[in-house]
C-alpha cells in the first residue's frame, strides 16, 4: 500500500530543495535564529553567486561587526561541500587559532540533522575510520574533498586548493599599518597560497580595509586584474545599485550600528572611519584638503550664488552648490550631488536656485552643459523665478592642475554648515578623502569647490531684492 503524500511532506521537500539550491535558504534552515537584514540578503546573494561558480575571484569589503564571517567562513564552506563533496577548501585567517575556530564551527553545522537531510552524500568522519577530522582539517567520507584551515604564514603544502577563502588577514589596524606584517601577508599569498591553486580554482577575500596597501590593494593595483569587488560602506555613498540598493546616507546595518553611532565614530576620527567603516583607505599624508571651516549661524549679509558642474560620463556626479558669498568667504547653503540623469537634475537644480534665492548661477557648459543650462533656465521661469541670472561658460583648463593649485584657497574661503558630513555624506567623503597624489575615483566635488573659488567676486551684481533668510 502506497503511503499518502502529506502537505507537510511536500513542504519539507520544497524547503530541502530550496536549501540545496540557494545559500540564503540553506542558512535559514541550518540556523533558525538567522534574521537577515536587507544587507545580509544582498551579501548572501553575492556569496551564492560565488558558490555556484558565477564569480571566480571575489573580494568583499565590509565594516567590522556586520556578520561577514557567518556567511563567508561558516555557512559558505559547509554549503560548498554539500554542493560538491569532492571540493578541497582552504580557510585562512590572521591567526591559526581563529582559522581552527572556523573549522570547528563548520563541523558543527555539518553534524546537524538538518544538514544531513539537505546534503545526505556529504558525511563527516565518525572517528572510527581513516578519514581526518581535527581542528585544522576534515575530510568527507568516501569523497576527495574536505577543509583545511591555517593562519597567515601557515603551510598548505601537499594539496591543491579548489576554493581559497581568506577572512580578515589582518588582526587589527596595528597589523595592517605595519609594513612588515603587510609584507609577510603578501609574501605568504605569493609563495604559499597561489602555488596551491589551479586553472579552475576560486578565491574569496573578505575583510575590513585598514590600509590602502593591504593585500586587496596590492592585487587590485595589478594591471588587468580580474577580481570582482563588492564594497559595503557603513554609510551608503551615491545612488542605489544592484549590490547595494540603499539610498545615499543610509546605514548598512542600523539594527546594530545606527546612523547616530556611525556619525559619532566619523566625527571622532574621519580618517580611521573612512578606512574601517567606509572601506576607502587612503594614504593619510597625501590628502589634499585640511579640515574645513564650519559655521552655525549664517552671516546676515552677502550675495547668493551657485556653481554647477554637470556630469561628463555615466559614473560622474552632477554637483550643484548654492552658497552665500561675502568678503569673508563662501558659506555653503545646499548641495546636490547625484548620478541621476539630466532630465531629473535639471528640475532639481532649478528648484535649488528658487529655494535658496540664488541671484547668479555659474554653469559649466562643457559636454552638454550649455543645453543643460538652457533647460535649467527655462525651468526656473516655469517655477516663477525671474530673478536668477544664469551664466554658462566653457572650462578648458586642466582639471587636476586647477584642483591642486586652488586647494589652499578652497580651505581658506569655503565654510561648511555644521553637520555637513551627514547632510551630504557622499560629497563629504569625496572631498575629505581626495588625494593630492595618484588617481582619485571621483573628482567632481573638488572640481566644483575649485570652480567656486575661481569665480569668487565674479558674476552679476546683487539685485538687492532677496531676503537673506526665509
Amino acid at each position: 500500500m502506497t503511503t499518502p503524500i502529506t502537505k507537510e511532506a511536500i513542504l519539507k521537500e520544497f524547503t530541502l530543495r530550496s536549501a540545496r539550491e540557494d545559500l540564503t535558504a540553506f542558512t535559514t534552515v541550518t540556523m533558525p535564529s538567522f534574521d537577515p537584514t536587507p544587507f545580509h540578503l544582498n551579501f548572501f546573494k553575492v556569496l551564492d553567486d560565488f558558490a555556484h561558480g558565477r564569480i571566480k575571484k571575489l573580494m568583499i569589503f565590509a565594516p567590522p561587526q556586520h556578520g561577514k564571517s557567518e556567511g563567508s567562513t561558516r555557512r559558505l564552506p559547509a554549503y560548498l561541500l554539500g554542493l560538491n563533496p569532492n571540493l578541497k577548501v582552504a580557510i585562512v585567517s590572521h591567526t591559526a587559532s581563529l582559522a581552527s575556530k572556523f573549522n570547528k564551527e563548520i563541523q558543527r553545522i555539518m553534524d546537524e540533522p538538518d544538514y544531513r537531510e539537505i546534503f545526505p552524500d556529504t558525511v563527516l568522519p565518525s572517528g572510527n575510520d581513516s578519514y581526518a577530522r581535527n581542528n585544522t582539517e576534515l575530510e568527507v567520507v568516501g569523497k576527495k574533498g574536505g577543509i583545511r584551515s591555517v593562519g597567515v604564514e601557515g603551510g598548505l603544502t601537499g594539496e591543491t586548493v579548489d576554493i581559497l577563502i581568506m577572512d580578515d588577514l589582518y588582526k587589527d589596524a596595528m597589523d595592517a599599518w605595519s609594513p612588515i606584517v603587510r609584507g609577510n601577508v603578501e609574501n605568504w599569498y605569493s609563495t604559499v597560497a597561489e602555488t596551491r591553486l589551479h586553472n579552475n580554482s576560486q578565491q574569496l577575500i573578505v575583510f575590513t580595509r585598514w590600509h590602502h596597501e593591504d593585500l586587496a590593494g596590492k592585487l587590485l593595483a595589478e594591471p588587468d586584474n580580474d577580481w570582482t569587488v563588492v564594497k559595503y560602506p557603513a554609510i551608503k555613498e551615491g545612488e542605489p545599485d544592484d549590490n547595494d540598493p540603499r539610498e545615499d546616507g543610509e546605514a548598512l546595518y542600523p539594527q546594530r550600528h545606527d546612523i547616530k553611532r556611525l556619525t559619532d565614530l566619523r566625527n571622532r576620527d574621519a580618517f580611521v572611519f573612512e578606512c574601517m567603516y567606509q572601506q576607502n583607505p587612503q594614504p593619510k599624508e597625501g590628502l589634499l584638503y585640511q579640515p574645513f571651516k564650519t559655521y552655525t549661524d549664517l552671516p546676515t549679509y552677502g550675495r547668493r550664488k551657485s556653481y554647477v558642474d554637470t556630469a561628463d560620463l555615466g559614473k560622474d556626479y552632477l554637483c550643484s552648490i548654492s552658497y552665500l558669498e561675502n568678503k569673508d568667504g563662501m558659506y555653503i547653503l545646499d548641495i546636490i550631488y547625484t548620478q541621476a540623469k539630466m532630465e531629473v537634475t535639471e528640475l532639481l537644480v532649478a528648484k535649488q536656485l528658487w529655494d535658496h534665492q540664488v541671484e547668479h548661477s555659474f554653469i559649466e557648459s562643457n559636454n552638454g552643459g550649455r543645453g543643460f543650462a538652457r533647460q535649467v533656465e527655462a525651468k526656473t521661469k516655469d517655477l516663477g523665478n525671474f530673478r536668477t541670472s544664469i551664466e554658462w561658460f566653457s572650462q578648458n583648463l586642466n582639471k587636476l592642475a586647477r584642483i591642486n593649485t586652488n586647494a589652499t584657497a578652497v580651505n581658506n574661503l569655503i565654510h561648511m554648515p555644521e553637520g555637513w558630513q551627514m547632510r551630504w555624506a557622499t560629497f563629504y567623503n569625496h572631498v575629505t578623502n581626495y588625494s593630492s597624489i595618484g588617481r582619485n575615483a571621483h573628482d567632481d566635488a573638488p572640481d566644483t569647490l575649485t570652480g567656486m573659488v575661481e569665480k569668487y567676486g565674479a558674476g552679476k551684481k546683487s539685485l538687492g531684492i532677496w531676503a537673506l533668510s526665509h
